[in-house]
């Protein structure tokens, strides 16, 4: 037990970031008390109280177990079983079946899939870095991402869905697929976007895409959500409305202020300066995530850093673009900042796993990683 429990490798400056992220998000919700802020502020403070203590505990812990293959095809076979069994018992929210509902507690197996298949391509690709010009590698690493894939985008949550994909695609990518591969992949997912477009996609699916296209052409209707948003970060103009003073989301015109929309609310209330401030909090967390994975003891650890940064990154472009009217809307949380405890536990889980690794962390030189990680 003594050695399972060792001493904390906190990275104080990552914790430093995302606390004012999370104050940002809390000062969002508590501007609408008449609006249930009051109750969702305190749910909040109670999962970001858990989710640090995730980060204290995951941190103190020996993660390299996570190395292990029969770990981490338990944790995936866990993952298709929850998500499969959404269908059955999962709770529907915004026509959405993507929920576990215990009470007042609500889980997202979907958040838990995406750390899941970070951990597994980690593993897989540390080990086969060299050989990824060989497509087998593409195929059967796309095999573990596509199930996934496909399980939550038939609930159908195409954001997550989309984060999915995202983060198989970037680190095959950092994992150095051949140009020619990279050809054909792209081929084919031209091939498979077509089908999903023509044979999978619902109505309102198609509509979200066609109103990013001309996101003016319904404002009534499939582009109200996206009309609003800009609306409401457009009027915070340079210095904001105020603390409590935001229009679009106190009068109900804004939607889903405190998840999908709460960089909308917050825009407006603080203006381009908060917008700002929150978006270089971001950059410098992703930037400290990917300094943590760089001194990586070995590609496993480095892999996991980079995935989980791009997970990250996902997260954060398509809810800041969909916020500003440059993405769809896809109903994806902004870290560390949406109301919810689901995401914001995962996202803590991921920081302490990368902070464990620090307490085997190496110096590496450009060179030494350059060879090592890059096989060049």
């Amino acid at each position: 037990m003594k050695r399972f429990f060792q001493t904390s490798y906190i990275d104080w400056s990552i914790i430093a970031i995302i606390l004012p992220i999370m104050g940002a998000g809390i000062l969002t919700m508590a501007s609408f008390q008449t609006g249930g802020g009051s109750s969702l502020v305190g749910r909040q403070l109670v999962w970001i109280a858990i989710s640090l203590g995730a980060i204290v505990l995951f941190s103190r812990m020996d993660m390299r177990f996570l190395k292990r293959t029969d770990v981490l095809v338990g944790a995936y076979f866990l993952a298709v079983l929850l998500l499969a069994s959404l269908f059955v018992v999962g709770t529907s929210i915004n026509g959405s079946q993507s929920w576990f509902s215990f009470g007042s507690f609500s889980f997202q197996p979907s958040d838990f899939a995406k750390l899941t298949l970070i951990l597994l391509l980690a593993k897989y690709f540390s080990r086969r870095h060299i050989e990824i010009a060989n497509m087998k590698h593409l195929l059967i690493s796309g095999f573990y991402a596509l199930t996934f894939f496909f399980l939550v985008f038939l609930q159908p949550d195409f954001g997550s869905a989309l984060v999915i994909f995202l983060i198989w695609f970037g680190m095959i990518l950092i994992s150095g697929i051949s140009k020619k591969h990279l050809i054909i992949l792209v081929g084919l997912l031209l091939c498979v976007a077509l089908s999903l477009w023509f044979f999978v996609f619902k109505t309102y699916q198609k509509e979200r895409v066609l109103t990013f296209i001309h996101p003016l052409t319904n404002v009534e209707g499939s582009g109200y959500n996206a009309y609003q948003s800009t609306i409401a970060v457009g009027s915070g103009q340079v210095v904001g409305k105020g603390i409590g003073f935001g229009t679009q989301s106190k009068l109900k015109f804004l939607p889903e202020y405190e998840t999908d929309f709460i960089f909308a609310a917050f825009s407006e209330e603080w203006g381009f300066i908060g917008s700002a401030l929150i978006l270089i909090l971001y950059v410098l967390l992703i930037v400290r995530i990917l300094s943590n994975a760089l001194i990586g003891r070995s590609n496993f650890e480095t892999l996991f850093g980079v995935g989980f940064a791009l997970m990250l990154m996902s997260h954060i472009i398509i809810n800041v673009g969909m916020n500003i009217g440059l993405m769809p809307v896809t109903g994806i949380p902004l870290p560390f900042m949406s109301y919810g405890g689901s995401h914001l536990l995962v996202e803590s889980i991921g920081l302490g796993i990368l902070m464990s690794m620090r307490r085997y962390a190496r110096a590496m030189h450009r060179d030494d990683m350059q060879r090592e990680f890059l096989g060049i």
